[in-house]
């Protein structure tokens, strides 16, 4: 089918809700209306729901109606369901080269140019400043003393604390921005990332970058940002004690335009004049990767459409499964549901909502996001940040009703609460947990599915994702009409925002 025809069964099934509601013949059962979410969302029509394509604005559009039709209240801008999320779109440079001390670098090969305008600066003055790090709470600034203003600057990877992988990535956006506010001319990171092949990180940098838009201007950075990858590591060392040297840079430049998708955002006021005022954030992404070389992964010329049922269409039906139950059953608590964009590509859609929440940040008491890879186990549903927000109870009651089990923290080597758009309300201080199907491991039965052009609604256990909406819409009622409010445990390294953010310091 072609676009038209898209739209054009989006309004039928519009049309057959509101008939079943005005004519008071029975609405489809839960069943029914999961599959019906899940086969739309990853219907071969909306193209794997690319950030900024033709098929997730039609996605979001489905949300937005539904919300509508189960009397959703709209909370994004001038009265509608959506939010605007402005998003850079640089295009990499097309040529570049380097050379500092006895060693010389090429675009592509052991240089990667991140941002900047063109350049082409000769016997260049340079500096060398530690990490490039400044953390106020530790009283640790490494540009302090150093004047970097129209300098080449060359920091080491990561922070005093940790160099891991992880670390070094969630670092780059500070890194860069202290580096430009001191005026530095460029930022050059050294890759020194054991077990980390320099040529993934050249693979996923050298395209075209998707990144929130902090002024809403193309081109706007100007400072240059790279990496370098040493084959002498002693090179540079040998700079490491100089108040200054000499170092060539240029590169044709990376170029940036200014796009705008949208989350969308809807309200359920609670029944209760004092617990109204506090409000759950129930948040799911609805991007997915795309089609062909967009999706990163195999696929032919008979199937190329990467359909995302498992991720996330069915955290989608999951959140819209809850907004029909707490419409029907309001709560004490007020219910924000932020179906956001983006995720695929950096957790993007709930940063900015994060950023610019439509109530006051502080009376967000909660988050509860679902997400997932798919599921291995379906006798149990699983809980990213399980034991952390005191919320435990609450969750076994919900998912003891529909006879399943949970896996608190499932493989926890990769990471998974810091990986899904619960982290974006986490570093603000809001208690959050990510709830997913079930998963025991990152196994073959998983990774079959995940991110690959198999991942189509035919494929799917509707049963059990029904009982696993069914879980997720009961846990996230009964936190919303808990006396007690939730907060982070002892210890949990995201306790100390959540004080500094609820003013319980």
């Amino acid at each position: 089918m072609k676009f038209l025809h898209v739209c054009t069964f989006l309004l039928f099934s519009i049309l057959a809700f509101s008939q079943a509601k005005s004519t008071s013949i029975p609405i489809s059962s839960d069943r029914e209306l999961v599959e019906q979410h899940i086969r739309f969302l990853a219907s071969d029509e909306l193209k794997g729901r690319r950030v900024l394509s033709e098929g997730i604005e039609v996605a979001g559009q489905y949300i937005a109606d539904y919300y509508s039709m189960n009397g959703i209240k709209p909370l994004g801008e001038e009265d509608t369901y959506f939010q605007k999320v402005p998003l850079k779109i640089s295009q990499p440079a097309g040529s570049g080269s380097m050379s500092v001390g006895k060693e010389s670098f090429e675009l592509g090969k052991n240089l990667v140019i991140l941002s900047g305008k063109k350049v082409d600066l000769k016997q260049h003055a340079s500096i060398f400043a530690g990490h490039g790090w400044i953390d106020s709470t530790r009283n640790h600034d490494d540009y302090k003393n150093l004047d970097i203003k129209g300098k080449i600057v060359y920091v080491l990877p990561g922070t005093p604390e940790s160099s891991s992988p992880m670390a070094v990535f969630e670092a780059m956006a500070s890194k860069q921005a202290w580096a430009s506010e001191k005026g530095a001319v460029a930022l050059i990171e050294l890759y020194r990332l054991n077990n980390f092949p320099f040529q993934f990180f050249v693979n996923y940098f050298n395209k075209e970058q998707i990144s929130l838009s902090k002024d809403g201007k193309e081109n706007s950075d100007q400072m240059t940002y790279a990496w370098i990858k040493e084959t002498d590591l002693e090179n540079i060392n040998a700079l490491k004690g100089k108040a200054s040297f000499l170092s060539d840079l240029k590169h044709s430049g990376v170029e940036s335009t200014i796009s705008i998708c949208r989350n969308v955002v809807g309200l359920i006021q609670g029944s209760d004049p004092e617990l109204s005022k506090e409000y759950i954030l129930v948040t799911a992404h609805y991007d997915h990767v795309g089609v062909g070389e967009q999706g990163g992964a195999a696929y032919s010329e008979e199937d190329s459409i990467f359909n995302g049922a498992r991720d996330n269409a069915i955290g989608v039906s999951a959140l819209l499964s809850t907004a029909k139950l707490l419409a029907e059953n309001r709560p004490q608590r007020s219910i924000i549901f932020a179906a956001v964009t983006a995720e695929e590509v950096g957790l993007l859609g709930s940063k900015y909502f994060a950023d610019h929440t439509p109530v006051p940040i502080e009376q967000i008491i909660y988050n509860i996001n679902t997400d997932g890879a798919g599921y291995n186990n379906t006798n149990a549903i699983s809980v990213i940040g399980f034991g952390r927000t005191g919320v435990d109870d609450l969750l076994f009651k919900a998912s003891k009703e529909k006879q399943l089990e949970i896996i608190p923290n499932p493989v926890p080597e990769q990471n998974l609460f810091d990986r899904s758009d619960n982290v974006s309300f986490a570093v603000k201080g809001i208690p959050a947990i990510c709830v997913s199907p079930g998963i025991t491991s990152f196994d073959a039965v998983l990774m079959k599915n995940y991110h690959q052009v198999s991942d189509e609604a035919d494929t799917i256990d509707f049963d059990y994702v029904t009982k696993y909406c069914q879980t997720f819409a009961q846990a996230t009622q009964l936190i919303a009409n808990w006396t007690q409010k939730p907060f982070w445990v002892t210890g949990d390294k995201y306790e100390d925002a959540g004080k500094k953010l609820y003013g319980l310091e």
